[in-house]
């Protein structure tokens, strides 16, 4: 029997200017694919209208455009995505699972808590204010969470970590599937758009394993069993020159910066293959940088231990 094709994607937010961070998962997901023949997806994650700006919905394209990295499905341009691929699109979808999760029995609950009332709990999960208050789900300006128990762990294999246990109940408690204003939230969104297009591959940074195990957990909920079978790959994340994570900004890793100052993607390549231990010789070209990578074993991200 043929294996399923392999379908990643990039998924980047246009809430700030595209950084090198960005780009490492980028190019590790784009190698990826290619190497086993698979299949690429550009999903821009927008269902946060407030934080969206043109310019950075602009900037991915431009990004992708002067990095050479063709995709095999999405939007082609800005205003394509805008009619064709923006979430906002896909809100019905998202709404279908929010229903399927009120009619199951305690699986969800309405939350009235502010964001100051949880930073002041002192808590850093969810402490279950609301759980047993049995709000309805109507109630306005209420969130809805999915119900997570003190002591619920969720268990998956990750590419890099090797097997991950994560205590979701103790680091996340009850988390927000839709938001306040009645938009879904980040988890309930990303998992249904990876379950609508096919994804079976999922490259993301380590500081979203969390995020891995909420989406691995409402899955179960929304009895999508297979979503457990994905290929995860956590690497390590691309930190400054004071050893902080990295953050969509304009300053001098930011790829816009990188561009007004002359450098070609070949710099990014090198970097890449360096920082990943990919080549220990320069590449110049990202045909160079498939070669590179085509026995790479992607668990040898585990001994990166500072990516500047």
């Amino acid at each position: 029997m043929a294996l399923p094709v392999l379908r990643s994607r990039l998924a980047p937010t246009p809430s700030g200017y595209l950084h090198l961070g960005n780009v490492f998962s980028f190019l590790l997901t784009w190698l990826l694919v290619r190497r086993e023949g698979g299949e690429l997806l550009l999903r821009i994650d927008d269902i946060d209208a407030d934080r969206k700006r043109p310019e950075y919905l602009a900037d991915i394209f431009d990004t992708l455009h002067w990095l050479q990295l063709p995709y095999d499905q999405g939007p082609k341009d800005a205003a394509d995505f805008e009619t064709n691929w923006s979430q906002h699109l896909r809100i019905p979808q998202y709404e279908a699972a929010l229903q399927q999760l009120r009619e199951t029995p305690g699986a969800l609950f309405a939350c009235t808590c502010s964001r100051a009332q949880l930073v002041q709990s002192g808590s850093a999960a969810y402490p279950g204010t609301c759980a047993e208050k049995h709000l309805p789900f109507e109630t306005p300006e209420a969130a809805l969470r999915l119900f997570v128990a003190p002591d619920t762990t969720v268990s998956f294999t990750d590419a890099v970590a090797g097997t991950v246990v994560y205590p979701l109940g103790k680091n996340t408690g009850s988390f927000v599937v839709r938001r306040r204003n009645g938009l879904p939230a980040y988890q309930l969104a990303s998992l249904c758009d990876d379950l609508h297009f096919g994804i079976n591959a999922v490259v993301r940074g380590e500081d979203l394993i969390g995020s891995t195990a909420q989406q691995l957990y409402l899955a179960q909920y929304l009895q999508e069993p297979d979503f457990a079978k994905a290929l995860f790959v956590h690497h390590p994340l691309l930190h400054d020159e004071h050893g902080l994570k990295l953050s969509k900004s304009e300053g001098a890793l930011a790829l816009r910066t990188l561009r007004a100052n002359g450098h070609t993607p070949g710099f990014v390549y090198s970097w890449f293959a360096r920082v990943a231990k990919i080549s220990s010789t320069p590449v110049t070209s990202l045909a160079e940088l498939q070669d590179a990578f085509s026995d790479y074993a992607v668990s040898k991200l585990q001994t990166i231990s500072d990516l500047r």
